[in-house]
């Protein structure tokens, strides 16, 4: 399997607009591999402007945020590209495209790092903080995947929001259970009855 990190994807239009997403980023040798579906604001501001900007967030709404609609995060210029990064990030790091191998459904950019800065130490996420990054990935697969394996999926995640939640991580669950109900017509919380899973 390879090596995906998860992190939150910044490019640009050519009139400047930012385009902010969550992506996993598919790490090949000294490059990471950037595969956006089509279609995509994402390989239209690649397609301008061949860089992006990967940042790793500090607050694990935003995560869950950029999933549920809510794209509103502050952000700063960077470094060294023409793009911006997320403002509360433990790091990010500058992409320029050097290759691209085209397809129909799934074009894959390789990126080749040009720049990279530590903002914040990072100590590492608690169950709960992992538990809205899981359950968010999921939230974006909710056409492809049988609803039963959704909702067992995040019965388990919700085990740990109810363990070990902060007011944030509880946000965070929120919207994603909100998003998820209403994909599969629903109106019970899967937070409600957790143990179910277990």
């Amino acid at each position: 399997m390879p090596f995906i990190l998860e992190t939150i994807v910044t490019t640009l239009s050519p009139e400047g607009e930012l385009h902010l997403v969550p992506f996993g980023l598919i790490r090949d040798g000294e490059d990471y591999v950037l595969a956006p579906f089509r279609p995509s604001p994402t390989i239209l501001n690649l397609e301008a402007s061949p860089y992006f900007v990967a940042s790793s967030p500090t607050d694990v709404r935003i995560i869950a945020g950029v999933v549920t609609g809510r794209r509103d995060w502050p952000v700063v210029d960077c470094d060294t590209i023409r793009g911006r990064r997320l403002a509360s990030c433990f790091g990010h790091a500058e992409f320029e495209v050097i290759a691209k191998d085209d397809d129909a459904q799934r074009p894959r950019y390789r990126g080749r790092m040009v720049h990279a800065a530590s903002h914040k130490p990072f100590l590492g996420y608690n169950r709960a903080q992992a538990a809205v990054l899981e359950a968010a990935i999921l939230s974006t697969r909710l056409k492809m995947l049988e609803p039963e394996k959704i909702l067992t999926e995040m019965a388990y995640h919700a085990i740990a929001i109810s363990k070990t939640a902060g007011p944030a991580e509880r946000e965070a669950w929120d919207w994603i259970e909100d998003k998820v109900a209403a994909a599969l017509g629903r109106t019970d919380r899967v937070l409600e009855k957790p143990d179910a899973a277990s």
